[in-house]
């Protein structure tokens, strides 16, 4: 399974989107300072999750919330 997913960095409480086929070793890797995009806000979170068959299906999602339209889906389910 591969997963589409929101970090909350609890340091300055921004949202870091992202996915993978292992969240909870990804998830391990921003908080151990191992992604060079998140390494300054660490910790993380994970606030919310999709889980897809495909590679490209998450990798699809992940674009769209990094949208205008995705950003307000998010807002409009409460989501973030």
């Amino acid at each position: 399974m591969f997963y589409t997913y929101i970090l909350k960095s609890l340091k300055d409480g921004k949202y870091y989107y992202g996915q993978t086929n292992n969240l909870e070793n990804r998830i391990k890797r921003h908080n151990n300072g191992k992604e060079k995009s998140t390494k300054g806000r660490i910790p993380f979170v994970l606030h919310y999750f999709e889980e897809y068959k495909t590679r490209g299906e998450a990798v699809k999602r992940e674009f769209f919330f990094k949208t205008i339209n995705g950003y307000n889906y998010l807002k409009e389910k409460g989501i973030i």
